[in-house]
């Protein structure tokens, strides 16, 4: 049976699941507390396959935040250093493959990786290598935000990336977390969302979350998608302005969820709570630009505003 939760104007979720959800919440609305700060001890460690962004919004910095506030440890593979700022984007120079797949290989050999976040490619021969490395390691969860343009708008793949990551990315995903735009671009011969998500679990992804950020509904609506059939929608206060690094910090935070023990279903439910808030609590670098999603909130007692 298909679920559909409203998100409430504040914190609470609907009456029918707010009791469940604030079982599995890292945060309370008056104390929030990373369940990683608990138990210091065991630490998952995340792969985080990403670009690096110098305005520090998105990107890297994005997922190392939201990694520590799910109580995980970063390990980072930087697949490209990118010209932007939190308004445009001016082009981006990809890491050698060969030398990424031997940072994948080596990590792999050492560590126990609990989970993997994928972002930005940057090549269809990053794609690969990320693919040969990932597809010895079946147990490891993997999260696919299939970014294809920044924040601001700026091309951040090409035709021959998204082919890759099409043919070699989604097949290992358990996860897939485009925005309406990026899953419009993935499958491009859909005529509605519910097709695009239809046509990427029939690719081989085990779950597939379409963020509504894009759209121009009074509310932002999320909806997961597995074995073949909506599984539960969410539909969020849209709040005010634009966000630099949404995205990144959703797509992060369900991998820390994951790497935690959490089940998809319910790693999705809580990130999109922490997402939410910290995008509630985002703050300005420039007066000009994007905002930035406050991920520390948890940790701050003086807000940024």
């Amino acid at each position: 049976m298909n679920r559909h939760t409203v998100r409430s104007p504040i914190r609470g979720a609907s009456s029918a699941t707010a009791e469940s959800l604030n079982k599995i919440l890292y945060y309370q609305p008056s104390d929030y507390q990373p369940r990683g700060a608990l138990a210091p001890a065991s630490v998952p460690v995340v792969l985080a396959v990403c670009g690096a962004d110098p305005s520090g919004g998105a990107g890297i910095q994005a997922d190392i935040e939201t990694l520590a506030s799910m109580g995980c440890h970063t390990a980072p593979i930087i697949t490209a250093l990118t010209a932007q700022n939190t308004r445009e984007s001016m082009g981006y120079q990809p890491t050698d493959p060969a030398l990424i797949e031997r940072q994948l290989a080596l990590l792999s050999a050492e560590l126990h990786i609990a989970a993997c976040k994928i972002g930005m490619i940057a090549s269809a021969e990053i794609a690969t290598a990320v693919h040969q490395v990932l597809a010895a390691h079946p147990e490891i969860p993997v999260v696919l935000d299939p970014v294809l343009a920044a924040g601001s708008g700026g091309a951040l793949s090409n035709d021959a990336t998204r082919a890759a990551l099409i043919r070699e990315l989604i097949p290992l995903a358990t996860l897939v977390t485009p925005n309406s735009e990026e899953a419009r671009q993935l499958v491009p011969h859909a005529k509605t969302l519910d097709e695009c998500a239809t046509a990427l679990l029939a690719l081989g992804a085990e779950y597939v979350l379409i963020t509504g950020t894009h759209e121009r509904t009074p509310a932002v609506v999320n909806a997961l998608y597995g074995e073949g059939r909506l599984i539960e929608s969410w539909s969020w206060e849209r709040l005010p302005g634009s966000y630099h690094g949404s995205g990144c910090t959703l797509a992060a935070a369900i991998a820390g969820l994951l790497a935690g023990g959490a089940s998809p279903e319910d790693a999705v439910r809580e990130a999109q709570e922490y997402t939410w808030e910290s995008l509630r609590q985002s703050y300005v670098i420039s007066q000009r630009g994007q905002r930035i999603p406050n991920r520390l909130f948890w940790a701050q007692q003086n807000r940024f505003r």
